[in-house]
């Protein structure tokens, strides 16, 4: 197994790292965060121009047809900027989504103009009862006609607020196993009957209820067949939680740089703060969580890559990893900066919000855990 990266990787690592810096500062990143719906369609634009979202969309549908290690460097220097966009939704998991189970009509459709930044998408999977196992989708569609109603609530939905369209897990049938019944829809979000609402008061990227009520839904807009949409999500989930995994490992590459360059640079009794022990041990546990994070991230990308097959395990590990490490390694950099990183004008806020709401996104390391217990039959 050789994790380094190739030249062409490096290439575009350096150039990703450069837009960010470039195009996105701090400043515009605080900005979104306290601001509107969090979204810079300018900065949306400039992405699409240089192929960012259709990174991992075939050629065929107009898109690069990347490694998803090529996808991880990207997410790696994203999170590094903490760049706010709907990438992840769109770009990747319903993308994933499409790939896996939407037909080659549904495919022409709507992934070209995903790939060029012109169609934005969003899942609306989890619910009140908070969860990512089949179980936890309870939303109700009901067949009507030659199609479908939907009626219910979902919660925590990220990116709804500027989605063009959702695809919405619900369940069509009641069976003893959970994972059979449950379908995806595509509901453009100006439907009569949704209503797309920001929840207030939370302490990380805009989350969103949505409520259906009676949204009639096509029978052509059925992702992957009726009651035949959970195999289709699981499989769409691997990557996308690879990459999210890569986007926290670059936003804790830039706490730990920040820890270290405040260690050096904050004096007190006359010497740097760094060269106290305390201090030392605060910034070798950043280290530690860092270390972890990236080796288990890159290995479940190369899985994916070379054995799609056996990667779920190498993913449910680096997700249990990266979430604690991106959770455990803000706090311990906080511990260094002390009061200055409280400060919006120093920012370190905005990456300890981005850990607590990515640490349940996509399963937290508790559900990952079980899942990999439940893989070894354990």
């Amino acid at each position: 197994m050789d994790l380094a990266l190739t030249p062409e990787q490096e290439m575009l690592k350096t150039t990703a790292r450069e837009f960010v810096a470039n195009e996105c500062p701090q400043a515009l990143v605080r900005d979104l965060d306290e601001k509107g719906d969090g979204f810079s369609r300018d900065l949306w634009q400039k992405m699409a121009r240089l192929g960012w979202m259709g990174v991992i969309i075939p050629p065929e549908y107009g898109g690069g047809g990347h490694t998803y290690t090529d996808l991880g460097v990207l997410y790696e220097e994203m999170g590094k900027g903490a760049l706010p966009s709907p990438h992840h939704s769109s770009a990747v998991l319903c993308a994933l989504i499409l790939l896996k189970g939407g037909s080659e009509q549904q495919c022409k459709e709507l992934l070209p103009a995903v790939a060029r930044g012109e169609l934005v998408l969003a899942l609306a999977a989890t619910e009140p009862d908070y969860g990512w196992d089949p179980i936890d989708i309870q939303l109700r569609a009901e067949a009507r006609g030659s199609g479908y109603a939907l009626d219910g609530t979902k919660l925590f939905v990220h990116d709804a607020q500027i989605a063009d369209t959702l695809i919405v897990a619900a369940r069509t049938r009641e069976a003893p196993d959970p994972a059979v019944g449950i379908s995806l829809f595509l509901v453009d979000r100006t439907t009569p009957g949704v209503t797309v609402r920001v929840a207030d008061g939370w302490t990380g990227e805009r989350q969103n209820e949505v409520i259906f009520k009676d949204v009639t839904v096509p029978a052509d807009r059925v992702v992957g067949g009726i009651d035949e949409g959970w195999p289709v999500l699981a499989q769409a989930y691997l990557p996308a939680t690879a990459a999210l995994c890569a986007y926290m490992v670059g936003g804790l590459q830039e706490v730990y740089e920040r820890t270290v360059s405040y260690s050096r640079t904050r004096q007190q009794f006359g010497v740097a703060i760094g060269t106290f022990q305390r201090v030392q041990d605060r910034v070798v546990e950043v280290v530690n969580y860092l270390d972890s994070a990236r080796w288990t991230t890159y290995e479940a990308l190369w899985k994916l890559d070379t054995d799609p097959e056996h990667a779920a395990e190498a993913v449910s590990i680096a997700k249990a990893v990266t979430s604690e490490a991106y959770d455990e390694g803000t706090f311990s950099s906080h511990e260094v900066h002390a009061g200055i990183g409280i400060s919006k004008e120093y920012g370190l806020h905005l990456y300890t919000k981005k850990a607590r709401t990515l640490f349940n996104y996509l399963g937290d390391p508790t559900y990952h855990r079980n899942k990999i217990a439940q893989m070894l039959a354990l």
